[in-house]
């Protein structure tokens, strides 16, 4: 197994990305090769320094980067010896089985859907995040920022998405899945959301348990919480925002700390052929940890081979 690390990606690049990956040494299995994609003699000189030795590694030189604000799909096309460039040649050909980075957002979306393309049937790709629970557990949420603007198919796929997730990465077992609204009754909500309960309710594609409100999105009433990416956005910055204000004040709280971005990593892109996990920009060395783990469990969990069966 080989799962290729972008080490050009993210506002502290590659120093952070080549510190979580010498973490990650630690959580990995030896069967798992880490191959470092980016400026390799600089990786290289970082490692000696930290008395790493690069044998721990694989390496692929790439002597361009995609920088954060440019526009994606030019970059692409402009630098195709760019690590991301790189980085999806390399998944396309399965010489990695994951490809990970927290660099341009943009460009990992659009040279996912033109590299390993999206699975047949899936109408939207989407990134999801974490929801920590009061009882101790998690849930998730999707959209949480690829998709804007959904039409009540596209929720519908969002939760079955979320629901093979769950269940096969988080091991879940019947996740629940909850519609985001302002109100549980059926009819409340938008013209989209109206139309997407009626398509949920007598579903037997997933286990749908109805509208979830706001305030219930850190209860145990959904284990999938399914919206369009502008809502699943603000709402995800939303909660990291609290979390940073209790850290600034010093607070500590063992709930609230499970907010940390930092814990888990990094998310797939649900719905395409392969697995690609994107990352915050700002990703500490133990987000990079993180991040090399929850691919490694991708991989094992087969997950875009099971998306592509239920949508077959």
């Amino acid at each position: 197994m080989k799962i290729g690390l972008d080490i050009m990606g993210g506002d502290f690049a590659p120093k952070n990305c080549l510190d979580g990956a010498i973490m990650a040494l630690d959580f990995l299995p030896s069967n798992v090769r880490m191959v470092l994609i980016g400026d390799s003699e600089t990786a290289k000189s970082y490692l000696k320094e930290k008395g790493i030795s690069e044998e721990m590694f694989e390496f692929v030189h790439t002597t361009e980067v995609i920088e954060m604000g440019e526009h994606p799909t030019k970059a692409l096309a402009q630098k195709p010896q760019s690590s991301i460039s790189v980085g999806f040649k390399l998944l396309k050909e399965n010489t990695i089985q994951c490809f990970a980075s927290a660099g341009n957002t943009g460009a990992m979306l659009v040279g996912s859907m033109f590299s390993v393309k999206a699975v047949p049937g899936v109408i939207r790709p989407c990134i999801t995040s974490v929801l920590p629970k009061i009882n101790g557990g998690f849930g998730i949420i999707l959209d949480v920022g690829t998709n804007a603007d959904c039409k009540p198919d596209v929720l519908y796929q969002f939760a079955i998405l979320g629901s093979i997730y769950a269940k096969e990465v988080y091991k879940i077992d019947n996740p629940k899945v909850g519609l985001l609204n302002i109100g549980e009754e059926p009819e409340k909500g938008n013209l989209v959301t109206q139309a997407a309960h009626v398509m949920m309710k007598d579903t037997k594609d997933f286990n749908f348990v109805g509208n979830i409100e706001g305030s219930e999105v850190f209860e145990d009433k959904a284990d999938v919480v399914v919206c369009e990416g502008f809502t699943g956005n603000v709402l995800l910055k939303t909660a990291e925002a609290f979390y940073s204000m209790m850290k600034k004040r010093n607070r500590s709280d063992d709930y609230f700390d499970r907010f940390n971005y930092e814990l888990y990593g990094g998310t797939p892109i649900l719905g395409i052929n392969s697995n690609v996990m994107i990352a915050h920009g700002k990703s500490s060395p133990l987000a990079f940890k993180n991040m090399m783990v929850l691919s490694k469990n991708i991989i094992e969990a087969n997950l875009n081979e099971k998306i592509k069966t239920v949508f077959q």
